[in-house]
């Protein structure tokens, strides 16, 4: 079987004004079983800068706007099984920050999107100590805690 080719994304650690984190609660449609929750994001489009990916993914899944991306905060290589295949994905995290959660475009998820989609929400960072719920990155408590305090690396880190 073939080596999956890295996709390369951009993803979102987004803050409103009350230092909640908005993460997107998907499931392998094809095992139901299989969810999980993670940052805003996805694959970047030929022609894309990452913060551009970042703007358009941000926009598509959750109907907000961002005008201005942050640092950028960890690189995350990852390898999958999702509907049936394997793959390879190389997502750039950035940090930002929103004063709202109120939609100000229309949602524009992609099918797979919306067969995955089980909710979205915002989460404080006591919340993602406390889920039993599988968090991608694993360290993301950690790092929300860390970053919500004022701490941002000097480098992007690298994830696995």
């Amino acid at each position: 079987m073939p080596t999956p080719t890295p996709r390369v994304g951009a993803r979102v650690l987004l803050l409103d004004p009350d230092n909640r984190v908005l993460l997107i609660h998907s499931r392998d449609p094809d095992q139901p079983t299989h969810h999980w929750w993670e940052l805003p994001g996805g694959g970047q489009h030929e022609g894309e800068t990452l913060h551009d990916t970042v703007r358009r993914e941000l926009a598509e899944e959750t109907g907000l706007h961002l005008d201005h991306i942050g640092p950028h905060l960890w690189t995350r290589e990852s390898r999958f099984h999702y509907r049936g295949r394997d793959h390879h994905r190389i997502d750039h995290v950035y940090l930002a920050h929103t004063p709202t959660t109120t939609p100000t475009h229309t949602l524009q998820p992609s099918a797979n999107e919306k067969l995955g989609l089980i909710e979205r929400r915002w989460w404080t960072p006591q919340d993602l100590t406390t889920t039993p719920d599988k968090l991608l990155p694993t360290e993301l408590p950690q790092l929300v805690k860390d970053i919500t305090s004022g701490w941002t690396p000097d480098e992007p880190l690298t994830i696995k």
